[in-house]
Order: C-alpha cells, then structure tokens, then sequence
C-alpha cells in the first residue's frame, strides 16, 4: 500500500510532516546563516549528519511500510493536533535563534519565555512525541518503537553537547 492508497486522512498528515519539515529546514537554514554572520559557532557538527538521515529513514519508512486504517484514532489524532499547537508555541518563543543545528556564542542569550520557562528542550521533547505519534497514527507500531529508540540514541548525544555550549550563553533572552 502506498501512500497514494492511503485513506485522504492519512495522506494529509504525512503531507503536513513533510511540508512542515521542509518549512522549518528552510526556517532553520536561513537563522543559522544568521546567527553564524553575528559571531556565531556550530558545535557538535559530527551529530548533524545522523539527524538528518534519521528523520529521512522516518518519513520514508513511513511512506513505505505504514498501513493506516480507514479511520484515523481520534485519540491519536488529537495528539498529533495538540503536539502541533506545542510546536508553534516552541518556535515562536525562540524565534531567531532556532536552527536545527548547535549555532552559540556567549553574547547570544538563554531563551527562558513559552515553553522555555518550563523545560530545558522542548522542541525535542516534542520531536520525541512526534516520532513515536505519526507512525502510530498511522499504523506502524514497530517503526514508532524502531525510530523512538535510534531518536533517543541521538538525542542524548546532541543534548550532552548542548547543554555545555549553553553554560556559556547570558540568562536573559526574555
């Protein structure tokens, strides 16, 4: 079953990640060209590579072997709503200095607005919840454990990094 075969439910949510994967790509790209401009660095840039193989093998893991059900589970789908709803929030709190890379200098400051007040990473703790969300939502439990799994690898690397490169940043970034 492709994703052309897909009940229409099912073939939009897959077209909103992509889409939206590919906004923030580019998002993410045109700040760290930015930031890097302002003094910034890249750290961590041996992880990059990883993440963006990762969240490919993820969607197209999904294309290939997910097989929705004809009606989607309301309760899951309300989850992926919601996780969408946390996301804007998460990216309009950070604003500028969002990029899917490590870009820092100690004359950029800590975010500490939104979400940021509460948690220390929440666009990862929202991609961890993605990660696992869509591939249920689309009837692929093992891809949504397999991918949670590799994520989480990843993410505890990338985390240890960045949490030494922001001890150097200011604390007031509103």
């Amino acid at each position: 079953m492709t994703p052309l075969d897909w009940p229409f439910w099912a073939q939009i949510v897959l077209a909103y990640v992509i889409v939206q994967r590919l906004a923030e790509l580019a998002y993410a790209n045109a700040n760290t060209r930015r930031l890097l401009s302002e003094g910034g660095r890249e750290h961590g840039r041996d992880h990059y590579p990883l993440f963006i193989v990762l969240h490919s093998g993820w969607l197209i893991s999904i294309a290939l072997f997910a097989v929705p059900s004809a009606q989607p589970d309301l309760l899951l789908l309300n989850a992926f709503i919601a996780s969408q709803t946390f996301r804007f929030w998460t990216l309009a709190s950070i604003g500028r200095w969002w990029t899917t890379r490590i870009i820092s200098a100690p004359h950029f400051p800590r975010v500490k607005k939104g979400p940021y007040r509460f948690i220390k990473h929440p666009n990862y703790a929202l991609v961890v919840v993605e990660i696992a969300l869509v591939p249920l939502l689309l009837g692929a439990t093992a891809m949504a454990i397999t991918f949670s799994i590799l994520n989480a690898a990843l993410l505890w690397w990338r985390i240890r990094i960045e949490e030494a490169v922001l001890s150097e940043r200011q604390s007031d970034g509103g």
